[in-house]
């Protein structure tokens, strides 16, 4: 790893390990790299996370590079998006207009629609998983595909997972779901957030107990404070998206179909997809199934002797 890459800052940690700035040595890009703790860490969530990540090539989507080892971590290197979190942009804001809403709805559903597309559901769909590159007019950037699942390698999803207040009232039983319809209850949630600057189906009063928020999820029961002025179009979509019953829901292609959504469509998106992402060939990560197969594999091998933590990261 220390022959491609200089480390130059961490970007933040989690359960998953720690993320660092790093800086291509050859090239001089800038690239983010996830590092995940070499043994039980590496398991199939984490397979899952880097296969799907893999196959997905778009715009609106952090751009997977390559995995690497070293002594004690598998690092995932990937596209760096200096605009940070979506989230942390709309906290700052207190909450968006609906032009600023829609211009990042717009975007996070045209990735989202292509995800569904080579069959991939993200199934934690949420502004803290959405990052914004640093142009002046910021694309959104989908990441975090640790829950993720392919129609194609995978079952269908059956286990709740996801993040609480995004979470679908199908994903709460125990039967098995469409992801995909799921996870348009996740933007529709995404998107109430920007619009508000709360959670919909948190009670105001008790916004932490989870139980609540919970029976709220099933009864769906939300409602848009008398302080905030929405547009008809606007208060339609959410509750097209708000429905309990995944099959009578609004699709992402009813969405972009939408009078609302249609509105200021930037003409990128709309090529993009046109052109059946002719144009992003360029992605093509540098690394075959194969290649990554093995490394992954090697990378579930426990490091010896090795010091664990954040000073490891140092000089990567």
């Amino acid at each position: 790893m220390d022959e491609r890459y200089v480390s130059l800052k961490e970007l933040g940690s989690g359960n998953f390990g720690v993320a660092w700035l790093v800086r291509d040595k050859k090239t001089g890009e800038l690239f983010a790299v996830k590092y995940i703790e070499r043994g039980a860490k590496i398991d199939e969530k984490v397979q899952r996370e880097i296969f799907n990540h893999r196959s997905l090539r778009h715009p609106n989507i952090v751009r997977f590079k390559e995995v690497m080892l070293t002594p004690i971590h598998l690092g995932i290197v990937m596209e760096y998006a200096a605009g940070g979190e979506l989230f942390d942009e709309m906290c700052t804001a207190g909450r968006f207009s609906e032009d600023e809403a829609r211009y990042f709805f717009q975007q996070l559903i045209y990735g989202v629609s292509y995800c569904h597309s080579m069959e991939v559901c993200h199934r934690d769909l949420k502004l803290e998983n959405t990052l914004l590159d640093g142009n002046t007019s910021p694309r959104l950037k989908i990441c975090d595909f640790g829950y993720s699942k392919s129609g194609i390698l995978h079952s269908k999803p059956n286990s709740t997972v996801g993040t609480p207040g995004y979470i679908a009232p199908e994903v709460l039983s125990p039967k098995e779901y469409d992801g995909k319809i799921a996870d348009v209850w996740s933007c529709g949630v995404a998107l109430y957030v920007m619009l508000i600057g709360a959670y919909p189906f948190e009670d105001p009063s008790d916004p932490i107990n989870i139980r609540k928020t919970i029976g709220r999820i099933l009864a769906v029961q939300y409602s848009i404070p008398d302080y905030v002025h929405l547009s008809s179009d606007c208060r339609l979509l959410l509750s097209q998206i708000f429905v309990s019953n995944p099959l009578k829901r609004i699709t992402i292609q009813e969405i972009k179909e939408h009078p609302w959504f249609l509105q200021n469509l930037p003409e990128e998106l709309i090529e993009v997809e046109k052109n059946n992402y002719e144009n992003l060939n360029s992605y093509e990560p540098t690394q075959s199934i194969e290649e990554i197969a093995r490394i992954v594999q090697e990378a579930q091998i426990p490091a010896e002797g090795s010091k664990h933590g954040r000073q490891s990261m140092e000089g990567t």
